[in-house]
């Protein structure tokens, strides 16, 4: 098996909000629209799909709910340290909840915000080798 991913699903409660947030809101554009489904290319061969989260249960099986926040993180990397600063404040313009962005003991700098589902995305400059690869050209 090829060491890679090609799909990051999100079950979400409402199609059109999460539309909103990351086409209209982020800017982002779609690769895919059908009922139930939004499709965004996030990489050269990475598409984040949102899935509406009673036909994800009806594929996959019952989605376990619990209070707090997901045990994983989204990230989208940046080239300085104001562009992660933008995109927080992009997101709290959207009205969404958007931590300030903070020095790391690892020499990054990087905050969180919530998409609609409450997921959360690290916005994140990293000067070291790792995060100058995940950069586009």
């Amino acid at each position: 098996m090829d060491q890679r991913i090609s799909f990051i699903t999100l079950a979400v409660a409402d199609v059109a909000a999460s539309r909103v947030f990351y086409v209209d809101g982020l800017g982002w554009t779609p690769e895919l629209e059908a009922d139930g489904v939004l499709m965004i290319r996030v990489g050269e061969h990475v598409i984040l799909s949102l899935w509406d989260r009673d036909e994800f249960e009806e594929e996959v099986g019952r989605i376990a709910v619990a209070d707090g926040v997901a045990p994983f993180t989204l990230a989208h990397n940046v080239a300085t340290r104001e562009e992660v600063d933008g995109v927080l404040e992009l997101a709290r313009s959207l009205g969404r909840e958007a931590s300030p962005a903070q020095a790391r003991e690892w020499g990054g700098y990087t905050g969180y915000f919530a998409d609609p589902d409450g997921v959360r995305w690290e916005i994140a400059y990293n000067p070291g080798p790792v995060g100058q690869t995940v950069l586009p050209d």
